[in-house]
């Protein structure tokens, strides 16, 4: 049986699928790789309505999920493990960014959309390009292409670290330590975490934040390099309140059950995050993106991932 094209399906009928999709997504039945797998087909095939602004509606519903799970992080052990992990953080940043400096230059590829490949493999995939974008004046071809290639390495990254981490019997504290340095955007680094447990996810969580308060030296650095306005900066507010999501939480636990279904309520609406991530990923989408800035995303991608996979297991104790 042929399924009806966009064209052939009538709008109401489009919204209706999409929603009831959606729906789905926040029911336990719905894991994270499979939202996004869910968003894509009904991407492919034209049925993700065109009136509504899910870019938009998706950043607002992960900002929102991201602080919801600050209620379900304990503040010592949040404090531990970004103090453990200090010097790995700013390290895989460092690294990452210098690495994106020569692999362009090796490509001779665009330094500016070059950079913001780096400072989106190197902090947190689109929030830190998002931010860097305005300070060094990129044009929004190269941000879009930044952009393009961030969410197709993250798509690959949800399916294939959970794997690995259970193929290298990692830990759940060690998997969620590498997903945080190592997966590009947080939505997709709390579905892989997530995926693989709860200590996990809240490690994770934990450090992928810390690492993207990163974001505003970089960027500011970033504009100076670059000529650009460090007044330009679009820095995500999101991670302030995550913060006081887990002081709140420390100051008054008497509301521990409260705090418990916000976490739960927030790791379902994250699922849903990744649906709509997904309803955004087309084959042509992925196509125009072109082969080298591929290239250099998997290049910087493949050495942050190894190298401290390599740290992490035999190192980071």
């Amino acid at each position: 049986m042929n399924l009806p094209s966009a064209s052939q399906l009538p709008n109401h009928y489009r919204k209706v699928i999409f929603i009831g999709t959606g729906l789905v997504c926040l029911t336990p039945f719905i894991s994270s790789p499979m939202a996004l797998v869910l968003g894509f087909t009904l991407a492919s095939l034209g049925w993700v309505p065109t009136q509504w602004n899910i870019v938009a509606l998706t950043k607002k519903l992960l900002s929102y999920s991201i602080i919801g799970l600050g209620f379900g992080i304990n503040l010592d052990a949040a404090i531990a493990a970004s103090t453990h992990n200090f010097g790995l953080i700013v390290g895989s940043i460092l690294f990452t960014l210098i690495l994106g400096v020569l692999l362009s230059r090796a490509l001779k590829f665009d330094p500016i959309t070059g950079h913001l490949i780096a400072s989106g493999t190197a902090i947190c995939g689109g929030s830190a390009i998002a931010a860097v974008a305005p300070a060094i004046n990129a044009r929004n071809d190269q941000a879009a292409t930044a952009l393009a290639c961030v969410f197709v390495l993250n798509s690959i990254a949800l399916f294939l670290f959970p794997v690995l981490g259970h193929l290298f019997n990692m830990s759940q504290y060690d998997f969620g330590v590498w997903s945080a340095i190592a997966i590009h955007d947080t939505s997709s680094v709390v579905g892989a975490a997530s995926a693989y447990g709860d200590e996990a996810l809240t490690t994770a969580t934990t450090i992928k934040l810390a690492r993207a308060l990163w974001i505003i030296p970089i960027a500011l650095v970033s504009a100076m390099l670059f000529g650009g306005d460090k007044r330009k900066l679009n820095l995500p507010y999101f991670i302030g309140f995550y913060c006081l999501a887990i002081g709140i939480a420390h100051a008054l636990p008497q509301f521990h059950s409260l705090y418990e279904g916000l976490f739960t309520a927030s790791k379902h609406t994250l699922v849903l995050c990744l649906f709509l991530i997904g309803s955004g990923i087309t084959v042509q989408k992925m196509r125009a993106s072109g082969a080298k800035p591929l290239i250099l995303g998997l290049m910087l991608w493949a050495a942050i991932g190894v190298t401290s996979l390599v740290y992490i297991l035999y190192f980071n104790q």
